[in-house]
């Protein structure tokens, strides 16, 4: 079972979350994108109230796109537009090299790096699952919740309390985070044979986990876009800036409802 909601009229947008993340990212936007678009926001594989992948089936960005090709054909969307933020954005990606998508919209995109990045020196989600107890309490506090958002994002002050805790423990319990984690640290996005068809690729100013990709790893015929002021997930930093993006990244391209 995919989790997920639906909102709005209009050309279907499906919405990707990072990892470690769940849907509730895209709350700050759902209202600005619902007047235009029909909005499809999940929880990935693995995370949020989603199911992971079957047993045998690595969650690489490839696979979790396939199981969403396969989850919008249920719903009757065989070529939604999609927005994806870091992994999301991968796998959005991913989906239209398959044939699944209209158009791709990709925030702070995860895998067009020049090589894959390997394991982590330290390993910050395994000792973040140890500590959850004392997390749990630090999130109680602005400073603590703020301190643990500003990794991903340049303005964690604007992110509701109840909204800040429920993200970083959101990404402690992820069932599927190791799994998905490795293999994305395990590969790199092949720009080659990429189908033409609409990609915007728009990166964050503050981003402080991911720096900008080399132009040889763009998408062919990508679109590039600097967005100032925010960080690697933008959402809640400027709503209205991520939502112009998303639109226009969405205006483009037929859809097949």
């Amino acid at each position: 079972m995919i989790e997920h909601a639906r909102t709005g009229e209009g050309e279907p947008l499906l919405l990707l979350h990072g990892l470690g993340a769940t849907r509730a990212i895209w709350e700050p936007l759902s209202g600005r994108l619902a007047q235009h678009r029909e909005v499809i926001s999940i929880d990935l594989p693995g995370f949020g109230g989603s199911d992971p992948l079957p047993d045998g089936v690595a969650p690489s960005p490839a696979n979790l796109g396939a199981a969403l090709i396969a989850f919008c054909g249920a719903l009757g969307f065989d070529r939604p537009h999609v927005a994806g933020n870091s992994l999301g954005a991968w796998v959005g990606l991913e989906m239209a090299r398959a044939g699944g998508a209209a158009s791709v919209t990709a925030l702070s995109p995860a895998g067009l790096w020049s090589r894959p990045l390997g394991p982590r020196k330290f390993d910050s989600h395994r000792l973040a699952v140890r500590l959850r107890p004392l997390l749990s309490l630090l999130l109680r506090t602005r400073r603590g919740r703020e301190a643990m958002l500003r990794t991903t994002m340049a303005r964690p002050e604007r992110v509701p309390a109840k909204a800040g805790r429920a993200m970083v423990l959101g990404w402690v319990d992820a069932p599927g985070y190791e799994a998905a984690n490795h293999e994305m640290r395990a590969d790199v996005f092949d720009p080659d044979g990429f189908p033409e068809l609409p990609v915007t690729l728009a990166w964050a100013e503050d981003d402080r986990l991911v720096a900008p990709p080399r132009p040889q790893q763009f998408p062919p015929g990508a679109r590039y876009l600097i967005l100032p002021g925010v960080g690697h997930t933008p959402t809640w930093d400027d709503p209205g800036l991520i939502a112009r993006v998303l639109l226009e990244g969405s205006a483009v391209g037929a859809v097949a409802p």
